[in-house]
């Protein structure tokens, strides 16, 4: 695997009631692995609050969630396509489609690259586009409303469809509702671009938690699910066969006596199954975690600064030896080096500027 990784950021374009966007769209920046090193390579701007970014299997395109509650006129964001230059490092803009819900802050494609899912955090609903073969989106070929609120007046008096992550073997996809204190189950009909209810039809966690992202441990046996209202991290058990997450485990992401104000926003388990990492937002940290192989379980490593303000999304880069933490409100990218051995993270001395950086994702030059 090369030394040498695209770094793209997804990033906050205009003044919002959470954020105050400083952006142009969507920045490229080249990672050195060996030193953790970042350098700017390109710019894709004119892209209206592109959030969250995900990267299609092979490579060739990037899809964003453009995070607006205002598309073509009606109570929508958008989801936009792009194609990648991969030896220049530039992007090109192919289409947006319109997510169908407003506030879209998650995207994910599918294994097969036919799909692109989205979770609209502002409309509490999830919707479907198939890609096409030039990587474009199709018009969408499935939406669906959640419904129901939680214990948290504030945050929780209807749903939030916070993130949509599919399973290994690419059968279902999983949200996380933070308004709502559940995990909703879908099977993806790969035919149709459908999403169906799972048996079970969804998980829960205890009420006031606030479900917002989430992910699987490689051996497809265990998901990790970091609340942001109750800064805690959520282990189940996965069963593959009937699409049941079982609840094992519920943790703090903040220090012992820690009462300042924090919310928790990205989780990911490192490449080799034996680590979990979640950030805090107001703490200004990743919590590190050590999983147990036969359990699942996870035991506390350490909480390492972030060296910036409101670190939101991070990224593991696809070796397990960086990890990049995007600090929204002090717009700088700050590595750490990854030890293979224990987890523990270790500043590199090596940080980026970026407007209002919020996601990370990296593909290999």
């Amino acid at each position: 695997m090369s030394n040498n990784q695209f770094v793209f950021v997804g990033t906050y374009t205009r003044r919002e009631p959470h954020v105050e966007g400083k952006s142009e769209g969507i920045y490229v920046y080249k990672l050195d692995v060996d030193t953790g090193a970042l350098s700017h390579v390109s710019t894709m701007a004119g892209i209206d609050n592109p959030s969250y970014v995900e990267l299609h299997p092979n490579g060739r395109f990037l899809y964003a969630a453009n995070e607006v509650s205002d598309y073509g006129g009606n109570s929508s964001g958008a989801v936009s396509a792009f194609a990648i230059d991969a030896d220049a490092g530039q992007l090109t803009l192919l289409n947006h489609q319109p997510s169908h819900g407003p506030a879209p802050c998650h995207v994910t494609v599918d294994a097969t690259g036919s799909y692109v899912l989205s979770a609209n955090y502002g409309g509490g609903s999830v919707c479907v586009h198939p890609i096409n073969a030039d990587g474009a989106v199709a018009p969408s070929s499935c939406f669906i409303q959640h419904e129901g609120s939680s214990v948290n007046p504030q945050r929780q008096g209807e749903a939030h469809a916070h993130s949509i992550n599919m399973d290994k073997q690419n059968q279902r996809a999983f949200v996380a509702d933070l308004g709502m204190d559940k995990v909703m189950i879908y099977n993806l009909d790969m035919q149709s671009g459908q999403l169906m209810p799972n048996d079970p039809p969804w998980a829960t966690v205890t009420p006031g938690q606030g479900p917002r992202h989430f992910d699987f441990h490689p051996s497809g046996q265990y998901a990790y699910l970091i609340n942001e209202l109750g800064s805690t991290i959520t282990v189940f058990g996965y069963d593959q066969a009937s699409g049941a997450l079982t609840e094992l485990q519920n943790i703090s992401t903040l220090p012992a006596g820690y009462d300042g104000r924090s919310h928790c926003a990205d989780i990911h388990v490192h490449p080799s199954g034996r680590f979990v990492y979640g950030s805090n937002r107001g703490h200004d940290s990743i919590a590190c975690y050590r999983i147990d192989e036969a359990s699942g379980l996870l035991t506390l490593i350490g909480i390492e600064s972030t060296q910036g303000k409101v670190p939101r999304n991070f990224a593991i880069d696809p070796t397990g030896q960086i990890l990049l933490a995007a600090n929204q409100n002090s717009h700088n990218i700050v590595t750490f080096h990854i030890d293979q051995e224990t987890g523990v993270l270790t500043p590199t001395g090596q940080q980026a500027s970026a407007p209002t950086p919020v996601c990370l994702k990296l593909l290999e030059v």
